[in-house]
C-alpha cells in the first residue's frame, strides 16, 4: 500500500546505534533506533508516540526513513542498522516465502474498512461493473501485490479469472493520467487518491476493501527475527510505546488527523476527509489467513503460511 509522498518531518534525531540515550535506559540494548516509515495514515501511531514522548520514557530515541516497501531497504533490516519498519502484511508474507529473511510481525496498524481502496474507471467509461473488466488493463502501483490479489477475489465473484485481466504497474501518483489518456481501462487506488479520482470525475465499480475483502489485513510493524533475538528489551520498550499510540489510534480519530499532516503532504483538511481503515491492537487471524490464502491460491507465495508464526511473541 505504498505512497509515494514526500516526508516532510522525521520524528526525533538522534543516529543508530547503542549507546547515547537518557541516562535511565533500563539496560536496553540500542537506545537510538531508526524506523522506516511509509507516508501513509498506517505510520501514524509512530508518529503519535513521538508528539506525546511515549518513545522516551522508554529512554528510546527514534529516527525514521522514508520507504516505499521493506523489500528496498532489505540490506539495512539484515545488518541491523535499520530496525522496524512499516510493511505491509503483502510484502511481508512475500519476503519470508522467498527466503530473503525472517521477518516477525511486531505490531499491527490498520485492517482495511469500507471504502479505504477501489477499482475506479474514467468519467464515461462504458465499463460499468465487474464483469465488464473481461479483457481490459487494471493499473496497480505494484503487481503481485494487495490491490492486485484483493481485486482478482472481486473478479471472480464477478465470474472472472485472473487472467481475463491485464494489470499494469503505475504509481498512485499517474494513474489519473493514464486513466484519463486511456492507457488503461481502470485503476487501483487507495486513500487520499481514490478521493482524489472519484472528485475529478471517476467512477468506482468495485470496493476492493469491503465484501468478500472486508476486514483484510494491511500493515503493521515489522522486524526481523534476528533483531528480536539481538535486541530483546529493546523490543519490549519499542513495542510497549507503539501499542500505547495505537490504542490512542484506535480511539480518537483526531490524533491521527494531528499527525498525519506533519509527516506527508496530505494537507490538514484532505486528513480529515479520508476515508480509514481500522486501528485496531490485533487482526483478525481469520482475516490474515484469509489473505495468505488468497496469495497463495494465486501464486504469488509458494508455500502455505502458517499465520501463527508472523507474529512476534510481543505483539501476540
Amino acid at each position: 500500500m505504498a505512497i509515494a509522498l514526500t516526508l516532510s518531518a522525521c520524528g526525533s534525531g538522534g543516529d543508530t546505534g547503542t549507546g547515547g540515550g537518557p541516562t535511565s535506559s533500563g539496560g536496553l540494548e540500542k537506545t537510538h533506533l531508526l524506523v522506516g516509515v511509509v507516508p501513509v495514515p498506517s505510520s501514524a501511531p509512530l508518529f503519535i508516540a513521538e508528539k506525546r514522548g511515549f518513545f522516551k520514557e522508554e529512554g528510546l530515541t527514534v529516527k525514521t526513513e522514508i520507504i516505499q516497501a521493506p523489500q528496498a531497504v532489505m540490506p539495512k533490516i539484515l545488518n541491523g542498522s535499520m530496525d522496524a519498519f512499516l510493511t505491509s502484511y503483502v510484502s511481508l508474507m512475500a519476503i519470508n516465502d522467498s527466503g530473503a529473511a525472517k521477518l516477525k510481525l511486531f505490531q499491527h496498524s490498520q485492517e482495511a474498512a469500507p471504502g479505504v481502496a477501489g477499482v475506479v474507471v474514467a468519467k464515461g467509461s462504458p465499463v460499468k461493473a465487474p464483469a465488464d473488466l473481461k479483457g481490459k488493463t487494471i493499473a496497480v502501483n505494484v503487481l503481485k501485490a494487495l490491490g492486485q490479489t484483493l481485486t482478482n477475489a472481486h473478479l471472480q465473484e464477478a465470474g472472472l479469472k485472473p487472467e481475463d485481466v491485464k494489470y499494469v504497474p503505475v504509481q498512485f501518483a499517474d494513474q489519473l493520467t493514464a486513466l484519463s489518456s486511456g492507457k488503461v481501462d481502470a485503476a487501483w487506488l487507495v486513500e487520499p487518491f481514490l478521493t482524489a479520482a472519484k472528485k475529478s470525475g471517476a467512477t468506482q465499480i468495485i470496493d476492493t476493501t469491503d465484501g468478500v475483502t472486508a476486514g483484510v489485513p494491511i500493515d503493521g510493524w515489522g522486524v526481523s527475527e534476528q533483531w528480536l533475538t539481538a535486541n530483546p528489551k529493546t523490543a519490549a520498550a519499542l513495542h510497549r510505546a507503539l501499542a500505547k499510540a495505537q490504542q490512542i489510534a484506535s480511539a480518537d480519530r483526531t490524533a491521527i488527523d494531528e499527525v498525519v499532516p506533519t509527516y506527508t503532504q496530505i494537507p490538514a483538511d484532505a486528513a480529515a476527509a479520508m476515508t480509514l481503515g481500522t486501528f485496531s491492537m490485533r487482526p483478525d487471524q481469520a482475516g490474515v489467513q484469509k489473505l495468505a490464502d488468497l496469495l497463495q491460491g494465486y501464486g504469488y507465495i509458494k508455500t502455505k503460511v502458517d499465520v501463527a508464526q508472523l507474529f512476534a511473541p510481543l505483539s501476540g
